[in-house]
């Protein structure tokens, strides 16, 4: 079971959430176990640099959004890293809020 499985439920009913990501692939944006508010997210409303919860090739994630293509989002990591391109039914929500513990 995926660790955001919670998560990308509660953003489906509209709900907010907060999550405590862990790893470093994120590192300078949101560090191991930050406190991180994510809440459901018009697709049409993001932009290159926002952090959101998605899915891309069978993985969650809480990465950043490194190009938007003709409605299609590339999503890579801090770090340089790049998971690839999803659509907007890959994004449960937008990182509102990071805080330190």
């Amino acid at each position: 079971m995926s660790w955001a499985l919670f998560a990308k439920e509660a953003l489906r009913k509209g709900e907010t959430v907060l999550i405590k990501p862990r790893g470093h692939s994120m590192t300078g944006k949101v560090n191991d176990g930050d406190h991180v508010t994510v809440e459901p997210c018009d697709p049409d409303t993001l932009q290159v640099g926002d952090i959101v919860l998605v899915r891309v090739h069978g993985n969650d994630y809480l990465h950043l959004i490194k190009a938007i293509d003709k409605g299609r989002f590339q999503i890579g990591n801090n770090r340089g890293g790049i998971n690839g391109w999803v659509g907007p039914n890959g994004i449960y929500g937008k990182a509102t809020k990071i805080e330190a513990p």
